[in-house]
């Protein structure tokens, strides 16, 4: 059985980068973001939810995922609504890749990953952080996305003191590339040696 990591991070925390890092050192990397959009694609029975939810987010069949974002990291009832829609397909899809992947240790990269219950299947938590002004820099850059529109979504997510505060491990990505990977090699080691106990635990 595979040891189950949840890895989370808020926006431009560098949690992808991070993902990125581990699968490198040989982690098997389930992406709930992209398991996010599989879920409401056109055809599905999420997108079907959604769009009867929120027909004004629809555009030629197909969600306009910046409009459902403007309303729903306004409104945290409009918010519960979607991820009440979203995060249980999320887990299900999860759970059946992770059937194929076999053992080893699974990374599920999840946004909302205390927000949610989703932390509550996972055997060790890891949380990502930087500084508000570097995360907000990132997000403009890669995204193009305004500052008023940034500062909601962040708004929507736990505090990263609150967060550390509950995962297992913090990786500080408030340096460079090289500082980034060094950290997270020193997370990958120890995780490593809880799967090599956990596996001599159950013979």
């Amino acid at each position: 059985m595979a040891l189950r990591v949840g890895l989370t991070g808020g926006i431009g925390s560098g949690k992808s980068e991070v993902a990125r890092i581990l699968r490198g050192l040989g982690a098997n990397i389930v992406d709930a973001d992209a398991l996010a959009r599989e879920v409401v694609a056109p055809g599905t029975p999420g997108f079907a939810e959604v769009a009867s939810r929120w027909p004004e987010v629809v555009r030629d069949g197909q969600l306009d995922r910046a409009a459902l974002a403007t309303i729903v990291f306004s409104d945290a009832r409009e918010l519960a609504a979607l991820n009440a829609i979203v995060h249980p397909r999320v887990r299900a899809r999860a759970e059946e890749i992770e059937r194929d992947l076999g053992d080893g240790i699974n990374v599920h990269v999840v946004p909302l990953l205390f927000e949610g219950d989703y932390w509550k299947a996972c055997d060790v938590t890891v949380v990502v952080v930087a500084p508000r002004e570097q995360r907000i820099a990132r997000v403009m850059t890669r995204d193009g996305t305004g500052i008023d529109d940034i500062e909601r979504r962040m708004a929507a997510q736990i505090d990263p003191h609150d967060a550390s505060r509950r995962a297992d491990y913090t990786i500080k990505n408030d340096g460079s590339l090289s500082d980034l990977e060094k950290a997270t090699a020193e997370v990958w080691a120890s995780l490593q040696a809880r799967d090599s106990q956990r596996r001599e635990r159950i013979g």
